[in-house]
């Protein structure tokens, strides 16, 4: 894995605004960068990583990682295409994350799970995932769905084919799953493109 060039301006400026909206969340201050200056670094980030062909490894996504902003996009009526919609952070009560574990980190292979928590009820999303480490590339399918009550699981079911569906994941053509592109991936936090064209900054969860 191949790191980014800090001595390089643009990427001091970004990586400067992305570490301050990381330490306001981990100590709990409101110096926060607005979310328009987030953005900005978000693109900066991301133009950066194509520049210097940066190349990351699985084995720095593994894990488990806190959803804390997010743009979304928005479709162009007008010229058609889509472009960022407002970004912004997500509050504390509502706790989304996203974990990454290997089944074959050689090859890349692994399980993805994507959960969202509302009080006492916690929904939950697994499925296969394989990243594809020249691109920064993870592309993925949720084949399972789990909801809990208080920490009760209370309804688990197969979707989108359930276990065919996973078995038959790594013959199918990239282009037709949902990825994420990552651009920036630090021990603190990871950065990525979806494949609907929003951006998002996860920051990796802690056990104290």
């Amino acid at each position: 894995m191949r790191s980014p060039d800090l001595t390089s301006p643009n990427l001091a400026d970004f990586a400067t605004v992305l570490d301050q909206a990381v330490s306001a969340y981990r100590h709990q201050t409101g110096d926060r960068p607005s979310t328009t200056v987030v953005i900005h670094a978000l693109l900066q980030a991301e133009k950066a990583a194509k520049q210097q062909k940066i190349q990351y490894s699985f084995a720095s996504l593994l894990g488990q990682w806190r959803l804390y902003f997010t743009t979304g996009t928005r479709k162009l009526k007008k010229r058609g295409g889509i472009e960022l919609g407002r970004g912004f952070y997500l509050p504390k009560l509502a706790s989304a994350h996203i974990s990454f574990a290997a089944t074959n980190i050689v090859d890349g292979k692994g399980e993805i799970g994507n959960q969202v928590q509302l009080g006492p009820i916690l929904l939950k999303l697994t499925g296969p995932a394989k990243f594809l480490g020249k691109k920064n590339l993870l592309a993925f399918d949720f084949t399972q769905m789990q909801i809990s009550l208080f920490d009760r699981v209370v309804y688990k079911q197969q979707i989108r084919g359930g276990k065919s569906q996973t078995e038959d994941f790594y013959n199918q053509n990239i282009a037709k799953l949902p990825f994420f592109s990552f651009f920036l991936v630090t021990e603190e936090f990871i950065a990525a493109r979806g494949r609907g064209g929003g951006l998002a900054i996860w920051i990796r969860d802690k056990i104290f």
